[in-house]
């Protein structure tokens, strides 16, 4: 995947990258630099033992606190499309949020695996999660992140159901969570015009709020059974905005069909379907909830 990844990263973003930055290869260049530092990262981790994350998490997760306040910083902060969610580190950008989406599974698998943990009460099943959680999951949203905000939440819900909490007190947790979306989505101008005129109804503004969509699914249907050919995607000429990032999977299905996306897909399913192993084979309840939660935040 992450070979595949380096590759459509060097088709996809070649057109813009040579607008902007007067090279095909800038943008390649930075993926395989991140590329090689997430290697070094997983050996590193392979290599300790998971039990470490019970111990470190919480306090890891509470010195990561202020750096995610560091992106609302005027000159420290780098801001995009009107959120402010990196640190500016010259060459580099850092975003703490994804730090915190790994820490807030393992702190919550933590929580829920020690052994006085009572689930059917709601008072030992959300003491002290439910505060942690809201402390992270507000400071997502200062960043105007929301999508991050619901991972979180979300990854936190499905470890919740994978420690057993009564499917009561799930529906009710559920409830609120599609409550509290509901609330930030159509409360927000922005957010409630991607929802209904960009993505919902992008047909009745094909050329303004629904140009994007209708340009990824020209290049998904331009691809047919087995692509137009690695490289020669037209929607990456400046049809299909963010084609090296957020659409990169429509360039990769109008360059290699039906069946290339289709064999990206079961990737993933394996990899997925390696996690559940791996959670439902794991020797204590830690382990489970560490491996499940990190699968279900993938999935």
């Amino acid at each position: 995947l992450t070979v595949i990844g380096l590759v459509m990263i060097l088709s996809a973003g070649s057109i813009s990258a040579v607008e902007g930055y007067g090279t095909s290869f800038w943008y390649f260049n930075r993926q395989t630099l991140y590329a090689a530092a997430g290697v070094v990262c997983l050996v590193t981790t392979a290599r300790l033992p998971y039990t470490f994350w019970r111990r470190a998490a919480i306090p890891m997760l509470v010195l990561l606190l202020p750096v995610m306040l560091l992106t609302l910083h005027p000159t420290l902060g780098s801001s995009l499309y009107g959120a402010s969610r990196w640190i500016d580190l010259g060459p580099i950008t850092l975003q703490p949020a994804e730090i915190a989406k790994l820490l807030m599974i393992c702190a919550t698998a933590a929580i829920l695996s020690r052994p006085w943990k009572d689930l059917d009460r709601p008072r030992e099943a959300f003491l002290p999660l439910a505060p942690l959680v809201a402390v992270v999951a507000g400071v997502v949203l200062l960043q105007k992140d929301l999508g991050t905000t619901m991972v979180i939440c979300g990854s936190v819900f499905l470890l919740l159901f994978a420690a057993g909490l009564r499917l009561r007190y799930l529906l009710w947790t559920a409830l609120g969570g599609a409550a509290a979306i509901s609330y930030f989505i159509l409360g927000t101008a922005y957010r409630k015009t991607r929802l209904l005129e960009a993505w919902l109804n992008w047909e009745l503004d094909p050329s303004g709020a629904g140009w994007q969509l209708r340009q990824g699914l020209i290049a998904l249907g331009s691809g047919g059974w087995l692509g137009i050919g690695l490289g020669n995607s037209r929607q990456k000429w400046d049809y299909l905005p963010n084609a090296h990032s957020d659409f990169v999977f429509a360039v990769l299905g109008e360059e290699l069909g039906l069946i290339g996306a289709l064999a990206i897909l079961s990737l993933f399913g394996i990899m997925l379907f390696a996690g559940i192993r791996i959670a439902m084979n794991a020797p204590d309840a830690f382990g489970r909830l560490l491996a499940a939660g990190i699968t279900g935040w993938i999935g």
